[in-house]
Formats: structure tokens, sequence, C-alpha cells
């Protein structure tokens, strides 16, 4: 059995440890709001331009551009794999590396890692890709741009046949699940046939591919921002619930170890008083 010492040490170890999580608790939940006030702002945007490039598609039919083609049979799939570069949040690197992990059996892969988990995840793999980057660098439109860059001269190369995305995605502060979403090559989604129907002449100036070449690339880079940002409110959200559990397993415990010591003292002082008592009649015998 432990002694009164070694539990007091163990106790004092404790409340630091709930003092520490404690503390990372606060600022994810400070962080969480941040996180979801920019992911919230940047939506409008990407849905106003994920529907600007749909209407373009549906009103010019057949479009000369290599995002709309089928990259190079046999080339290997460009996955960008993105995660956070900090732990201490659950499962929540773990699952999106696991998807892509399960990309790589499928077949030849060729990485891009967005954030210090997804590198390191890569590195484990040994399997370095061309594009390996921080996800907390600096700018995240910058990093965007590069990534989508890089990314689209490999594929209009032929060193990749399509770019896919392994991310998290936010379902709610308690929920954050991995996606896999397939960026390149782009393919009209199909209407309903209440949609379906006669629609007004669209003119393109100065073509319908000169429009499509200046919106594809923003679209590429803002799909990638916007998965960034999500990025970003997934992980707090879910270090959030991690360090809320600590903290309260860590009470748990304190209390298990609290009410151990009361009774290993209480122990140690009913020994010490039948010794006290044994002594006095010993020298009273």
């Amino acid at each position: 059995m432990p002694s009164v010492r070694d539990l007091r040490d163990r106790i004092k170890s404790l409340k630091n440890t709930q003092q520490i999580t404690k503390a990372m608790k606060q600022v994810a939940a400070a962080k969480i709001r941040r996180a979801e006030m920019a992911q919230k702002q940047a939506r409008p945007y990407a849905e106003a331009l994920g529907a600007m490039l749909q209407d373009l598609m549906d009103a010019v039919g057949a479009v000369d551009h290599p995002f709309m083609k089928p990259g190079k049979e046999g080339a290997p799939k460009g996955v960008l794999l993105m995660t956070a570069d900090k732990g201490l949040a659950g499962a929540f690197n773990s699952n999106v590396i696991r998807e892509g992990e399960r990309l790589g059996r499928e077949g030849s892969v060729l990485w891009y890692a967005v954030g210090n988990k997804a590198r390191n995840a890569v590195r484990r793999m040994q399997a370095e890709g061309p594009f390996s980057e921080s996800l907390s660098g600096g700018d995240k439109l910058a990093l965007a741009q590069s990534v989508a860059a890089k990314m689209s001269d490999d594929f209009t190369s032929g060193k990749i046949s399509e770019m896919v995305l392994v991310s998290s995605k936010l379902v709610s502060v308690m929920v954050q699940r991995p996606q896999v979403r397939t960026l390149v090559p782009i393919s009209a989604e199909k209407k309903e046939a209440a949609e379906s129907g006669p629609r007004a002449e669209v003119e393109f100036a100065p073509s319908p591919e000169a429009v499509l070449t200046r919106l594809l690339p923003k679209y590429l880079e803002f799909t990638i921002y916007s998965a960034m940002l999500e990025t970003d409110a997934a992980f707090y959200s879910a270090q959030l619930i991690a360090m809320t559990n600590a903290t309260d397993n860590a009470g748990k415990l304190l209390d298990e170890l609290t009410l151990a010591m009361n009774k290993a003292r209480q122990a140690a002082i009913t020994k010490e008083m039948l010794e006290i008592v044994g002594g006095a009649e010993a020298q009273t015998g």
C-alpha cells in the first residue's frame, strides 16, 4: 500500500496536471470562436463561387480545360493530407491519417502534407512527397495558393492523375469526421428534373474557356483554404472535448487519491497510538 507521502506527491502532481488541462481548455474555447467565425465568413464566398462554377459548366457544356479532363492514366493519385500541427486532441489527427493510409493501400499515391502531424505520418510511411508545410506557419491563403499551384503543375504535367483532399469536417462542436473529396478533375453535377427547363442565354467575354481558366484555379485555391479553416475549427473543438474529459478525469482521480490518503493517514495514526498504548502498558507491567 502506498505511503501517505507517496499519495500526497501524486495528488500534488495531479493538481498541477489538472491546472494545465484547465488552461488548455480555456485556450481552446477562446480559439474555437475565432476559428468558427473565420469559417463562417468564408462560407458565403465559397458557396457563391461553387454556384457560379456550376452554372458556368451547365451553360457551356464541354470546355477545353485540363481540370475538366481525366488525368494521365497510370499516374499516382495526388493526395493532400491535411491535419493540425499539434496533438492533445483525442483521435482527431489519427482519424484523418488513417483515412489517408487507406487511400495509400488502394494504389500508388503522391503525398502533399499540410500540418506537422500529416508531415510526420508521411515520413513514417516512408513516402516523402513533393510538398510539406505547417498549417499554422503563416498566412493560410498564401499557403493554399502555393499548395494549389504545386498540385496544379503536377496534374497538368502528368505526375498525378487526380487531386484528392483528405481533411476533417466539422459536423458540430462534439463531432468531427474525416472526409475525402476529389478536387480535380471537376465534373458537372447533375441537376434535378425540377431545375431542368429553358435557360436564359448567357454570353461570356472573351470566351467560356477564358472565364473558366480564371475561375477554376481560384475555386481550387479557395476550396483548399476553406478546408484549412475548417481543420482549425475542428481541431480546437476536438481539443476542447479532450481537455474537458482530462480535467474531469483528473478530478475523479483526485477524489480517489484523497480518500486513499486519508485512509492511509488514519491507519498510520491508529498504528502509532497502538504502539504508544502498548509501550505504556509494558512499562506499567
